[in-house]
């Protein structure tokens, strides 16, 4: 595993109590912070997400509003390049018009999905602004719609058209493109979707088409729903996990320093087999499968609270 990690800082996402109050307040200097620290913790890059959450409602006027005062106060606070995360088109318009790439470097335009609104129109700012792009590979296109992906190949399948496309329409190179397979809550997965996810990997990796694109995971997923004490090492787990199939950028929180363990580390080795648990064996159905995983999951959970790794 020679491969570098790289992390796309998370902490201006209105999940986060720092950022949503930022947002509330409108302050600068509260974004200015946040994003000095997450540079300063080795992020390279910085997301940008001002969506609404559970515990905060924002209207999308609000949002282009504040795009051209926020982007200019994060520039000036951090070299790192901006990801821009929104599923609107008319959010990456005014981000990317506010954006200035001499400063930063190339931004992130995240991200493309199957069933995203305006496609077309978010392929061609790709395109005119020179971005990276993050491209969903959960989703894929279907006679007369949209469908989500269910196994690796259909994963593998979606990677590959979107590839495709971006050449095609964007003049995207395969290492201009990002693509994210999808990470389940481990240990709420009772149908397989982390396996799925990094047997998609897998096959992107070992397919010459696709040779030179990214593979991203939005960290903070998985070790939802665990004990608060486990989280940390279990997200490192999986990325040792994830490294060895070809995965290289994640989406996490630099102040819980991200990084894989040691192959041979025992939380490692305990995930890796709680995963092997879950695949079914013959004549076995997913949900069956996924609960003696969900069980082994639990079972590292407890002994990592009883016996520190």
């Amino acid at each position: 595993m020679n491969r570098k990690l790289h992390i796309i800082g998370e902490l201006m996402n209105n999940s986060y109590a720092r950022a949503r109050n930022a947002f509330t307040a409108r302050d600068l200097e509260g974004y200015r912070q946040l994003a000095r620290r997450q540079s300063e913790l080795g992020a390279d890059y910085l997301t940008l997400n001002l969506d609404g959450t559970q515990r905060i409602q924002v209207r999308r006027q609000e949002m282009l509003d504040f795009l051209p005062d926020v982007i200019p106060a994060i520039q000036e606070a951090a070299p790192a390049p901006i990801a821009f995360d929104n599923p609107s088109v008319e959010y990456h318009k005014v981000a990317l018009r506010h954006y200035d790439r001499k400063k930063s470097g190339a931004p992130i335009l995240n991200s493309l999905a199957a069933s995203r609104e305006h496609l077309e129109e978010m392929i061609e700012l790709v395109k005119h602004y020179d971005t990276l792009v993050i491209v969903m590979a959960s989703e894929m296109f279907v006679p007369g719609g949209t469908a989500q992906c269910l196994n690796p190949q259909d994963s593998h399948r979606a990677a590959k058209y979107f590839v495709e496309l971006l050449a095609t329409k964007a003049g995207r190179r395969n290492d201009q493109i990002i693509i994210d397979t999808g990470l389940a809550p481990v240990g709420a997965d009772t149908y397989g979707l982390v396996n799925t996810g990094l047997d998609a990997m897998r096959l992107i990796s070992a397919d010459p088409d696709l040779k030179g694109v990214h593979m991203i995971v939005g960290l903070s997923n998985f070790a939802w729903g665990t004990p608060r004490e486990v989280r940390d090492e279990l997200e490192k787990a999986y990325l040792t996990l994830g490294m060895n199939a070809g995965l290289d950028f994640a989406l996490a929180n630099p102040e819980k320093s991200p990084a894989p363990l040691p192959g041979d580390h025992p939380m490692a080795a305990k995930l890796r087999e709680a995963l092997e648990l879950g695949r079914p064996a013959a004549g076995e159905t997913h949900e069956i499968s996924g609960f003696r995983q969900a069980e082994a999951v639990m079972a590292i959970c407890r002994e990592f609270q009883a016996v520190e790794f």
